[in-house]
Formats: C-alpha cells, sequence, structure tokens
C-alpha cells in the first residue's frame, strides 16, 4: 500500500508539473548515447583503375557520446549544433573476389560529423510532449585512417585516405518532460554522406567511391535553460 501511494503521489506531481514551451532565447543542451548506422553504397572497388567485378565496400555501425545544443529564435523555431565523440568504423570489402584475396577488413578510420540544422517545433502552447523536424547541412571529416593487418599481408605497407564530405542532413525527434527544465531526448537523422576512398601501396592504387549515407540515432536527456 505504501508502494502505491508512492507511485500514486509521483504521478500526481508530474501530471501537476507545469508544462514548459520552448521560448525565444531558450538553450536546449541534449546528451546521450548516439549511433552512426552507415547504408553502405559503394560504386565498386578500382585495383590500379581496373574494376574488380562484384566488389564493394561496407561499414559497420559504432555508438558513442552524443551532445547537441540549440538556440530558440522564438517557441517553433530553433537552430542547433550536433557534435559526438569521434565513431570508429571498420571498412570492409564485400563481392567474391575481394573475399577471394582474404581481404575481410580493409580498413579501420574514424570521424566526426558535426551537423548544423534549422529546427521547426509544433507544439508552442504549453505542452510536454515536443515533437520537432530539421533540415541542415553536415560536414564530415575522416581521420586516423589505419590500413588493416589482413590487408598489409596481401599488399604490403599501405597508406589510406578517405576525403571529407558535405552533405544535407535532415531530422525528426521529440522531447517529453519529465521536470521543470529536464526532458527525454529521442532523435533520428539521415545524412548525405559520401567520400572517395584511396590505398596506396607498393605497387598498387585501390580506390572506390562509398555513398555512406547513415541513420543516426540519439537517446538521451535534455535539458533547457
Amino acid at each position: 500500500m505504501k508502494l502505491l501511494k508512492l507511485v500514486a503521489t509521483a504521478a500526481v506531481l508530474t501530471l501537476a508539473m507545469p508544462a514548459m514551451a520552448y521560448e525565444a532565447g531558450d538553450m536546449i543542451v541534449r546528451v546521450g548515447a548516439i549511433t552512426v548506422d552507415p547504408q553502405d553504397n559503394s560504386s565498386g572497388v578500382n585495383l590500379n583503375g581496373t574494376p574488380i567485378t562484384g566488389s564493394g565496400v561496407e561499414a559497420n555501425a559504432d555508438t558513442e557520446l552524443g551532445i547537441t545544443f540549440t538556440y530558440m529564435f522564438d517557441e517553433h523555431w530553433g537552430l542547433e549544433l550536433l557534435a559526438a565523440s569521434p565513431f570508429r568504423h571498420t571498412i570492409k570489402g564485400t563481392g567474391a573476389t575481394l573475399e577471394s584475396l582474404g581481404l575481410g577488413d580493409i580498413a579501420d578510420v574514424k570521424q566526426l560529423p558535426p551537423t548544423l540544422s534549422a529546427q521547426y517545433y509544433f507544439n508552442g502552447a504549453k505542452d510536454k510532449f515536443q515533437p520537432y523536424v530539421g533540415l541542415g547541412v553536415n560536414y564530415t571529416t575522416f581521420f586516423d585512417e589505419k590500413a588493416s593487418n589482413e590487408y598489409e599481408t596481401v599488399f604490403g605497407p599501405s597508406n589510406v585516405t578517405l576525403d571529407d564530405s558535405w552533405g544535407l542532413a535532415a531530422q525528426v525527434g521529440f522531447d517529453y518532460q519529465v521536470e521543470q527544465n529536464f526532458r527525454l531526448n529521442v532523435g533520428v537523422w539521415y545524412m548525405d554522406i559520401d567520400t572517395n576512398a584511396t590505398i596506396k601501396s607498393p605497387g598498387s592504387i585501390v580506390k572506390t567511391t562509398a555513398n555512406l549515407d547513415p541513420l543516426v540515432y540519439m537517446f538521451g536527456l535534455a535539458y533547457a535553460f
């Protein structure tokens, strides 16, 4: 009975808590786990200028710490900057020809995808549930590229480079107020990320164009002030 009374009291307090709509000048900081999940579409792999039939590359997903900063111009419009700790992806070769060469893992790379988005919040009234959409631009920089041991066993010491990328980004998400300044947050982005990858080894140059185009998921807490 005591537990039921506590639960009932918490529910009443939550319902009685005034919902706070976002206002002009508000800052919203969101922190949580963020996952970049590449959708993987490559143009095929070229070895010394010759296409390798049926070949391609793919990259695995990675989860890191994400943080966003939003400035509200009024109760409906805001500007958001997305940042995160570096993501690490393993690039794998696909296709029977690459597999016959023993090329499973090709390289490991790190990347950061800062994204700036204009956001629209639908519920301007006093509502605990605040859904929003956003549209903006993504810049992805790749660094710390390293060829895998498997790759260097076949081709020798190798240098890996991936071009940085600019592209559009779209998002949907929502905040749900759990305390006067705190909210639960869920956000999903689609990012247009394309890169040209080059691996130079003694006597060989391997190139491919990868359209990573990831879906990005973030789950965390938001604090408005």
